[in-house]
Formats: structure tokens, sequence, C-alpha cells
């Protein structure tokens, strides 16, 4: 049978199905945005980005895009009833106050501590860590959407970061292209496996001992 990684969008479906109702939620540049795009039913999940539009939908459809409503990522979005727009600074005293309720970041990689790197890559000068770093201490839960592994097969789940980190001991959840992965004190646990995979293939594809319950189910998103 033929391995098929999880596309981004079923990733981060199922990121966006752990969203409860009533959460403010923001959704990082990249990966991230496609979270609103799952249809949450009866839930109320506010959407916060970091320009100051507090109360997006999903992204727009082409053809229908506002030229003045963008998020974070400058891709066009919609509004939803009852939505705000706030100077850039009240904004961002919405993440530092700790209102935020989860956020979802893209990441190059992952300890199993919890820390994350996702703003400068190896040999890179420079590099801008952005609201990263604001959102990683700022919000309640830090969830990770992003490849398993580098281009070059490299794991992105590690023991230890290898490139700067932007926060200590935050990430809670992440999706990869493989399944669904909790931190834990004792490491990563897998929750969910991709479908035709199996632990042995993404243990293998990872830079850390993984956990394997005893409940393990397919993904589900």
């Amino acid at each position: 049978m033929e391995k098929t990684p999880l596309d981004r969008q079923a990733m981060c479906n199922r990121l966006a199905m752990e969203f409860q109702d009533g959460w403010v939620v923001n959704l990082g540049i990249g990966m991230p945005t496609l979270c609103s795009n799952y249809d949450f039913g009866d839930k109320q999940i506010i959407f916060h980005s970091e320009n100051g539009v507090i109360g997006y939908g999903p992204l727009a459809a082409e053809g229908e895009e506002d030229l003045h409503l963008v998020n974070a990522s400058s891709q066009y979005v919609t509004i939803a009833t009852g939505a705000a727009i706030v100077h850039h600074a009240d904004s961002f005293a919405i993440i530092r106050g700790g209102h935020l309720d989860a956020t979802v970041l893209g990441a190059y990689e992952v300890a199993e501590n919890g820390d994350f790197a996702n703003y400068k890559t190896a040999g890179r000068k420079g590099g801008g860590i952005g609201g990263a770093m604001d959102l990683a201490v700022g919000a309640k839960q830090v969830f990770i959407a992003m490849e398993h592994s580098t281009r070059e097969g490299e794991p992105r789940l590690l023991q230890r970061c290898n490139l700067p980190v932007t926060a200590v001991s935050v990430v809670t959840k992440v999706v990869t292209t493989l399944g669904l992965f909790e931190v834990t004190p004792e490491g990563f646990k897998l929750m969910e496996i991709a479908p035709s995979f199996t632990t042995d293939d993404v243990q293998a594809q990872t830079g850390a001992t993984l956990i394997i319950p005893d409940n393990l189910v397919e993904f589900n998103a």
C-alpha cells in the first residue's frame, strides 16, 4: 500500500477540532491559517490576527476578496458577525495580557520538552522572530503544525532543538504529516497516526523516542 502523508488542510482541521466553544485563537503565518477553513458547526471561535482583525472567518474565495481585509499572512479573509478591527498595539495587548486560549504556529523544529524553533534556519544571517515570541508565552496553549521531516529527510521532532529557540517548554500539541502528537512530561506521545503508516515508520522519521499508547487510533480529521 502506498504511504500517503497527511495533507495540510487535514492537519489543520485536526488541530481546529481541539478548539473549544468561545475560544479566542490566533493563527500564525503559513499553514496554520488553514484552521479557519474548518466547519465549526455551533461552536463560536473568535480568530485573532496580529494586525488587528478580531473575529474573522474562513479565507475569502477567489473573486470575493475585500482588499482591505487580510490576516497576518496578508491573505484575504472573510469577516464574522460581531468582529472588530483594532489598533496593532491593542492586538498585542490581547496577546500579552493572556487573553488567547490558543495559538497555532508553524515551526522548523520541536523538542520533546515543548521547546520550539520557528524563526531562523541553519546558516541564515539575521532572522525575524516577529510576534511568535509574544504568542508563545501569551497563549494558554501552543499548537504546532508542520512537516514531519525536512526536504533532506531529517526529523523535525527532536530531543532538543538544534536551531535558535523561539520559546521554551510551551508546546502542548503538534500535528505533522504523519500524525497528532501530545507533548507530555515524558516526551512526545503519538495520539493519532496517519493511515497506512506504522509506528515504526513514524519512529524512524523522529529524532526522539516516541511514547506509543495502547489506545493509539488512526488520524481523524
